[in-house]
């Protein structure tokens, strides 16, 4: 079967990193690209707890964007293996299921949490982080499988940017009636921006700051409006046209420009100082910020545009940072990482905020799949690739690729 496959050795990821600033083509196109349309065998089930499934669509995440050009920081490599087929956002139709798999069947619509945890590397007993319901595994390294965080990060397994998957039962979710395959395939983006939300829940009478107007930036919007939660939501945003969207989902105010301090500060009665050296600090500000870049000048912002007391949630991921903890200090702030994807108390039950998602998705009518600017089949992934790393000429907002 046809799939995108990443693969990198040391001596092409330094001569990728000595050349690959003359032109970003290189990660994806020529003989030093760490990615591959390959032929691979279609997967078989040897577990009686795993399924099969055709894969209808696969979105096209920031992070599968950083991992192609290399972005990552070091300290994922020892939770990831290669070759991997690379796609986390996915939907698809069952095909086949194992003997101990119930409440599934063939033909159903379905998508996948891919953080391969305990249950799916079949360690026993859990760790403690799956125990409790944490978003990380404690054994990414560990287990029947090779290391990986996830389907796509790991040699063992594979990712949505390929035919057909295979995954463990307790990754997968059956999709609501009236939930489109388009939408499904948009359930773990949501789920990203839900776990941050869920995890830092906006009071009534907050203001609150999101930074970047993009896909999750854009989905931390609907997640909040779709929990009923009347916060006034402010959002930075880079061109106009992020503002649009913001706008469309729900946010009540944006701020742009060079000096987004002082926006903020406008937005939120906030006063701003100067110090002998340095950027400008800032009193009063925001209840929460939810920081969906988290490169040293978003986090610079986010610490100081907050409150004192003030929570900040790190949605995006990125490499290392840099900043002044001293306002941290004086603020009292609070620092939430915040990645993939825990349990939460829903409805009087502790849920996977997979299936939160997907109810809010039902229940609300949420048009996820609005976002979605271009499509590509398996074959155009270079095209992908150009346009994601070109987000503002083509006037993309979210991607995917579409097998059928």
């Amino acid at each position: 079967m046809k799939a995108v496959q990443f693969n990198i050795s040391i001596p092409q990821y330094l001569a990728l990193k000595a050349l690959g600033g003359l032109s970003k083509s290189l990660y994806f196109k020529g003989p030093l690209s760490p990615i591959k349309l390959v032929d691979i065998p279609e997967p078989q089930l040897t577990s009686p707890d795993w399924v099969k499934l055709k894969v209808l669509r696969c979105g096209v995440c920031t992070s599968d964007i950083n991992t192609i050009l290399m972005n990552n920081s070091p300290a994922w490599s020892p939770y990831t293996s290669f070759p991997s087929v690379l796609g986390h956002e996915f939907s698809g139709r069952i095909v086949e299921k194992g003997a101990g798999v119930d409440g599934l069947q063939a033909g159903d619509l379905v998508t996948v949490s891919p953080v391969l945890n305990c249950k799916a590397r079949g360690i026993e007993p859990e760790c403690e982080a799956c125990r409790k319901g944490l978003a990380c595994c404690e054994n990414w390294a560990e287990g029947k499988l090779p290391p990986g965080m996830a389907l796509d990060l790991c040699a063992g397994t594979i990712g949505g940017y390929s035919e057909y998957v295979l995954a463990h039962k307790s990754q997968v979710y059956k999709v609501p009636a009236g939930v489109t395959p388009e939408n499904a395939a948009l359930t773990e983006p949501f789920s990203i921006a839900l776990e941050a939300v869920l995890s830092n829940r906006p009071e009534k009478d907050d203001h609150i700051l999101i930074i970047g107007g993009g896909v999750i930036g854009n989905m931390v919007i609907r997640a909040i409006r779709a929990l009923d939660i009347t916060c006034k939501i402010t959002v930075a945003v880079s061109s106009n046209f992020t503002a649009e969207l913001s706008k469309k989902a729900g946010a009540d105010s944006t701020i742009t420009g060079k000096d987004l301090l002082k926006e903020a500060a406008k937005v939120t009665g906030g006063r701003c100082y100067k110090p002998l050296l340095g950027p400008d600090s800032m009193m009063r500000g925001f209840d929460k910020v939810y920081d969906c870049f988290s490169h040293s000048d978003t986090v610079s912002l986010a610490i100081l545009s907050a409150k004192t007391g003030g929570v900040i949630s790190l949605v995006g991921i990125s490499n290392q940072v840099k900043i002044d903890p001293t306002v941290i200090w004086v603020k009292l702030l609070t620092l939430k990482g915040s990645l993939y994807y825990g349990l939460h108390e829903w409805k009087g039950k502790r849920r996977h905020v997979f299936e939160i998602a997907l109810d809010l998705m039902s229940g609300k009518g949420l048009d996820l799949q609005s976002l979605v600017t271009h499509k590509f089949k398996l074959d155009e992934y270079q095209k992908m690739v150009e346009v994601n790393i070109n987000k503002g000429k083509y006037k993309a907002v979210k991607t995917t690729f579409v097998y059928e």
